[in-house]
């Protein structure tokens, strides 16, 4: 018997996941990354390869607020409430969330109910 580590069993999860969503224009992917200090998002139409939105606790336009909080889930939810509002600015609303092949809890489930309260449907 072969054991698999963590960073094994997440794509395998992955994969399992990919195989079903896929982003559209009317309908783009919402596609979340999470490292031990920071969590990124993006929202990306699959059919021609492109991201449209993007959100991290990296980014430029970013407050120092965030990147102290990048790693925990109140950084998770401000980055959440951030690509929901780029999001509405380019004028999307309806998403499919990709959670990366990460379980939905802790920073990933934050960043997905911040999200939906900025007003995504997902």
């Amino acid at each position: 018997m072969v054991l698999m580590s963590s960073a094994d069993s997440r794509e395998k999860r992955k994969k399992r996941v990919r195989k079903k969503v896929r982003g559209t224009p009317e309908n783009p992917r919402l596609s979340v990354f999470r490292s031990s200090k920071n969590i990124y998002a993006q929202i990306i139409d699959d059919s021609t390869s492109k991201t449209l939105v993007d959100a991290s606790s990296l980014s430029k336009g970013v407050s120092d607020e965030i990147r102290k909080k990048g790693g925990n889930r109140e950084g998770a939810v401000l980055i959440g409430k951030l690509i929901a509002e780029r999001a509405i600015k380019n004028g999307i609303k309806k998403v499919v969330f990709d959670r990366n092949g990460f379980l939905y809890h802790g920073r990933i489930k934050a960043l997905a109910e911040a999200a939906r309260e900025g007003g995504l449907e997902f």
